[in-house]
């Protein structure tokens, strides 16, 4: 009986199929870590564009807080200025009301003053009522009250009211040549025009 041998040749073509076949193997194989590598690539791209956006929109976020902030910090100060000045204002100008109140007797003083230097034997009277005005007025200027008594100055609307106008030749034209009632003024407010005859202008 006859032996089968297993040493026998591989034919050429089996040889070369699976060399082939190995080369194809290894091929893919090698090819694998580049299309990894290809695919990690794309993945960062994508991922820079992301945070680079996400970038973008915090900084104008933040620009928008920035003006957002800015403009109540503005808008603050303003509020505290106004305040600051109404506070000032209502310092200034609490005792307005009170001045109203009192100018009356200080133009009754001033007709009793008139009449007393008019009257026989009333220079006591005169002196004493002189003295009275004096301390009344002293005390109002140190409130910051002040007296408009403008005799020959210009006329001026905005703190005179003229009562009559009068032909003067001897007195500038629209010029103050009698005052009829003095006017004040509260730290430099008009609190009561002087009433005032105008000399009447050719």
């Amino acid at each position: 009986m006859a032996n089968n041998s297993t040493d026998e040749p591989i034919p050429e073509e089996l040889d070369s199929d699976a060399a082939e076949e190995s080369s194809d193997d290894r091929q893919s194989q090698s090819d694998a870590p580049e299309e990894a590598k290809g695919q990690s690539k794309v993945e960062e791209g994508q991922a820079d564009a992301a945070d680079s956006g996400a970038q973008d929109d915090t900084s104008e976020e933040l620009t928008k807080a920035k003006d957002q902030l800015l403009r109540t910090v503005a808008e603050m100060e303003n509020v505290r200025r106004r305040a600051q000045r109404d506070v000032e204002n209502a310092h200034k100008f609490a005792v307005e009301k009170l001045l109203s109140d009192l100018l009356p007797v200080v133009d009754s003083l001033e007709k009793a003053e008139e009449a007393a230097k008019t009257t026989d034997n009333a220079d006591s009277m005169a002196e004493g009522i002189s003295l009275s005005l004096k301390l009344f007025v002293s005390t109002l200027e140190k409130s910051g009250i002040a007296i408009v008594d403008p005799l020959g100055e210009p006329f001026d609307p905005q703190l005179h009211e003229a009562m009559a106008m009068v032909p003067n030749p001897d007195a500038e034209p629209n010029s103050v040549m009698d005052v009829m009632q003095r006017g004040y003024t509260l730290n430099g407010r008009l609190v009561r025009a002087a009433k005032v005859v105008v000399v009447k202008g050719e």
